[in-house]
């Protein structure tokens, strides 16, 4: 069998791997060359540091969104493209991506959602403050979304049996819509509720007075 040659490409994708089953936390220097079967100064000859090892994960994963959007399109339906689209890659490195919105990327793959997105909100009328003020109101709903999703913040979508049974239980008196909304509570649809945000936001920044009617 022939050993592909050691590159930055193989180091990285190494560990995108093992983010996916274990976790950030799980990457050293060490465990990725103890994956990959080589020593662990010559992973240095492709990545200097852990840091830029885990800023070329994020950059992997971004470069990786398919961007379809017609920047002729009204803006609108161009907010929804880009958002299906994060949560599309989202979907395929669940643990990655909440590195990348974790990390300050300057690179043209960290860089180029950031430049779309604002170049829709320009479009939609809002000025530079305002265009910054809704993309990061717009992150702040994907990454709520997707620590939901992915089960770190569970609150209201809970995922077996033991919480809807303890919303289920719950005093009738004391928490009259808790127990009428239970099942709901115990239930979540996550690619409709998505859905239903991004609508919601996009009604919300439509009418915002800030933005400047006439505009695509």
């Amino acid at each position: 069998m022939t050993t592909l040659p050691l590159s930055r490409a193989r180091i990285v994708a190494a560990a995108i791997d093992l983010i996916e089953r274990e976790g950030a936390d799980a990457v050293s220097m060490r465990r990725i060359a103890a994956e990959l079967g080589v020593g662990v100064m010559s992973l240095y000859n492709h990545v200097p540091t852990k840091d830029a090892l885990l800023d070329g994960v994020a950059e992997a994963v971004l470069s990786e969104i398919e961007f379809t959007d017609d920047p002729d399109a009204d803006w609108t339906d161009r907010v929804r493209i880009q958002a299906r689209a994060f949560r599309q890659i989202a979907h395929h490195y669940p643990r990655c991506t909440m590195l990348v919105v974790s990390r300050q990327l300057h690179s043209a793959a960290g860089l180029l959602p950031v430049e779309r997105a604002l170049a829709t909100l320009r479009s939609a009328g809002f000025d530079g403050p305002d265009a910054v003020r809704v993309l990061r109101l717009f992150i702040a709903f994907v990454v709520g979304s997707l620590l939901r999703e992915v089960g770190v913040t569970p609150t209201f979508a809970p995922t077996d049996h033991r919480h809807l049974a303890g919303a289920e239980a719950a005093d009738p008196a004391l928490f009259p819509e808790v127990s009428a909304l239970a099942p709901l509570l115990g239930a979540c649809d996550h690619e409709a509720e998505f859905a239903f945000g991004v609508e919601l936001l996009i009604q919300a920044i439509t009418v915002h007075p800030a933005r400047r009617e006439g505009t695509r």
